[in-house]
């Protein structure tokens, strides 16, 4: 499990977020307060507030956690 935290301002942003974060298949959650929802779901997404950042977290063994980080980079809050 890994976490980072992301921004998604923008309909756009989400939408490119949720094609590249579906290309794999581990889960990926997206909290926001008290909100959890998951991250391949744009319906998801949409209910939360973009406008802010978001904790992302990666359910994965790390077997591809380079890769997913390398395709998320754009989305990183730094």
């Amino acid at each position: 499990m890994f976490t980072v935290s992301i921004l998604l301002d923008s309909v756009e942003k989400v939408q490119r977020f949720v094609s590249t974060v579906s290309k794999y298949p581990c889960s990926f959650d997206i909290e926001s307060g008290h909100s959890c929802v998951d991250a391949k779901s744009l319906v998801g997404l949409f209910s939360l507030d973009i406008s802010k950042p978001l904790h992302l977290t990666i359910q994965d063994d790390g077997s591809q956690l380079e890769d997913i980080l390398r395709d998320i980079n754009e989305f990183m809050e730094y």
